[in-house]
């Protein structure tokens, strides 16, 4: 059943290059508005691996755990965004581009201009799935 499952989904990350594609693609989008939690600027969050950890600002640290799945919420926010953020690629692979998932690993302060630092996953890296 699944709440014998973790929680894979405690914080959502995108990244704030993002809203730049999208704007050139004709949505106004602010941060806050897809639902994030945090949005990076300069941390390509979707090269990122499972298991990597992020630290923001002083303390705190949060482990990725996966992609976001966009949902139909997101072109109920603004039709054709949906389209924007998950797609098939020109080998036919679906790209999800709405950020990524993580969980609280150490709770903290974190303020708009904090620092990030991206530490790799021990062992060899894992792709980002959709969680």
């Amino acid at each position: 059943m699944w709440r014998d499952q973790p929680n894979l989904r405690q914080v959502h990350l995108i990244a704030s290059e993002l809203f730049e594609v999208l704007a050139a693609a004709g949505h106004e989008v602010a941060p806050g508005e897809l639902g994030e939690n945090i949005t990076t600027g300069g941390v390509d969050v979707h090269d990122l691996a499972v298991g990597s950890v992020l630290r923001l600002g002083d303390t705190a640290l949060v482990a990725v755990t996966g992609l976001r799945n966009p949902c139909a919420q997101i072109e109920a926010f603004q039709p054709g965004l949906l389209k924007r953020v998950s797609y098939r690629d020109g080998a036919g692979v679906l790209v999800r581009r709405a950020g990524i998932m993580g969980v609280v690993v150490l709770g903290g302060v974190v303020r708009i201009g904090d620092d990030i630092e991206t530490q790799p996953p021990p062992g060899p890296p894992r792709p980002l799935a959709r969680v």
